[in-house]
């Protein structure tokens, strides 16, 4: 009887080794073996990560004022909405004697020709100073209220740019490019950096506004 008992325990011990012996083989298994379906996801590395930040980080409203060269915006550069890349030549750049025999159209929409009307609608353009644009209303808020300190009204304009919306700060519409250029000069002598836009002339200001 105590034999039997002995065999009994034995075969226990036994039995118990062998089961966490093959409980251990499985689990070694399961570790080596690819889990269908998870591993075939592609993991994003800490490199895409960094450069989605620093592209969302470093993205620019603005950037469509600066034009070729967005590192250095040119303060004085017309941002012309309607053709881009296309600048309206200034009348210093224009030859004294250019005009001598017919008008010369960009002599007219600077007013450099005595000869022409001053009327409003013989320019083809309304113009806009825009004192920037950003990312959320806030700021563009705080903009607007600091260009009111200087005795300048902007309005505020919602766009889609680079499937975000931007909200620009706006100082206009003015009927002569004298006026919008007035305008720039005051932000300029106040630290504010602004663009000249002009915007064809449509049959009514508030509709060119939205562009």
């Amino acid at each position: 009887m105590h034999k039997q008992r002995g065999g009994t325990v034995v075969g226990l011990i036994i039995g118990l080794l062998l089961g966490l012996g093959i409980a251990l083989a499985v689990a070694i298994y399961v570790n080596k073996v690819p889990v269908p379906f998870v591993n075939k996801v592609p993991q994003r590395t800490a490199e895409q990560d960094a450069a989605e930040a620093a592209k969302n980080k470093n993205w620019d409203p603005n950037a469509p004022l600066y034009g070729k060269n967005p590192a250095k915006p040119h303060p004085v550069a017309s941002a012309p909405e309607g053709a881009p890349g296309a600048s309206e030549p200034t009348a210093a750049s224009q030859p004294a004697g250019a005009a001598s025999g017919g008008k010369d159209p960009a002599a007219i929409l600077n007013g450099a020709d005595s000869g022409v009307s001053t009327d409003p609608a013989a320019d083809p353009f309304i113009y806009y100073v825009q004192a920037g644009a950003f990312a959320n209303a806030e700021e563009a808020e705080q903009q607007r209220a600091r260009l009111g300190l200087l005795g300048l009204e902007a309005r505020i304009s919602e766009r889609e740019q680079a499937g975000r919306t931007v909200y620009r700060v706006r100082v206009g519409p003015f009927e002569q490019r004298a006026s919008a250029d007035e305008a720039k000069a005051t932000l300029g002598g106040n630290g504010i950096d602004s663009a000249l836009v002009r915007v064809q002339r449509r049959t009514s200001p508030a509709s060119a506004a939205s562009q």
